[in-house]
């Protein structure tokens, strides 16, 4: 298992789990008050990524701008399913939902296909899936948020639709939200971040 240095909110007992997990340059703190935001008492589990990219870090290596170190990817996934799995034994929460934003999203989402079981619900923000995923059918009933920038240079409209897609197809609960920019997050994304995690707890 992976010795993640992360950053943790207790939550009450039998809490919701909220794992959030940062963009490139980012760290633990980036989206840990935000998680505390959207739940309010829950337990909130921000890892750090340990890759460096010239002193910005990431989750998974990369070759170029949408270039994946694909071996990587696949060895650093196992490590962040195992690192989710431990924390989720700690505490026996009565939902399991994963945030990220830019890499964070795309380290959710690759964990998402690896052991669909994990998580109940999961919010992708600006993620970038530039392969397709093999069959998950374990993603069957879960619920997904997909939020987008339709000028976004880094993760491509066409790309992000194919992944809103590859959720359906799996039987997931999919959404996907668009705004007219780019790679930035704007307040209409935290809005309906909001609401579905309110919904997804509201349904435990």
């Amino acid at each position: 298992m992976s010795d993640y240095v992360y950053r943790e909110a207790k939550g009450e007992a039998g809490a919701p789990l909220l794992f959030v997990f940062h963009g490139t340059g980012g760290d633990e703190n980036q989206f840990f008050d935000l998680g505390g935001e959207l739940l309010p008492g829950g337990r909130i589990v921000a890892p750090r990524g340990d890759v460096s990219e010239g002193g910005a870090l990431r989750y998974f290596r990369r070759t170029g701008e949408g270039r994946y170190d694909m071996a990587d990817l696949a060895l650093r996934t196992g490590t962040m399913v195992e690192f989710v799995k431990a924390r989720i034994a700690e505490s026996q929460p009565s939902r399991v939902i994963g945030l990220g934003y830019s890499n964070g999203a795309n380290i959710l989402a690759a964990a998402q296909f690896a052991a669909p079981e994990l998580f109940d619900a999961a919010v992708l923000m600006h993620p970038l899936i530039p392969f397709q995923p093999a069959p998950a059918p374990g993603l069957k009933g879960r619920n997904v948020l997909i939020t987008a920038g339709k000028r976004d240079p880094i993760a491509p409209a066409a790309a992000t639709q194919q992944l809103a897609d590859y959720f359906v197809g799996q039987g997931a609960a999919a959404n996907l939200l668009w705004h007219d920019g780019g790679h930035e997050l704007r307040q209409e994304e935290l809005r309906e971040t909001q609401r579905f995690v309110g919904s997804v707890v509201a349904a435990a």
